[in-house]
């Protein structure tokens, strides 16, 4: 039986590399899960993700005339899970009750903070002692 794109199936962990994760599926056949498509949030180390030996979800996204297939198990879940209700900022302003997490001026307010602290500390070490002078008096 072929792999059709757009199945969703289950495999099998083989390896893991900095790049992806490498699955077998049905008839020895060994797709690769690039780390983009590995899970919804930043993916910085794929074995906190998914480890050698682990079944998996994933969801066929090309097989290539050379025979390689691309691979997702971001996708397989999305497709399982249910539907979630986003809310475009328009429509969270109408409706009071879904407010942001951190509202815009908010992160300003603390990145401007955070920036300030660090612009300090960077004059505390970059100004020369008193009584020393950084450059000759030529005179």
């Amino acid at each position: 039986m072929g792999l059709e794109v757009g199945a969703i199936i289950e495999g099998k962990v083989t390896g893991i590399t900095k790049f992806g994760a490498f699955v077998e599926l049905e008839g020895r056949k060994v797709g690769l899960v690039h780390i983009s498509e590995i899970s919804n949030v930043f993916v910085k180390e794929i074995n906190d993700h998914v480890q050698e030996g682990q079944t998996v979800k994933v969801k066929i996204l090309n097989v290539g005339n050379n025979g390689k297939v691309e691979l997702s198990i971001k996708q397989a879940s999305e497709n399982s899970a249910p539907k979630q209700n986003f809310h475009s900022p328009r429509e969270m302003s109408k409706n009071r009750n879904i407010a942001p997490a951190n509202s815009f001026e908010d992160m300003m307010t603390k990145f401007k903070k955070l920036s300030d602290e660090k612009l300090s500390d960077f004059k505390k070490k970059s100004e020369p002692k008193r009584g020393k002078s950084s450059h000759k008096n030529n005179v």
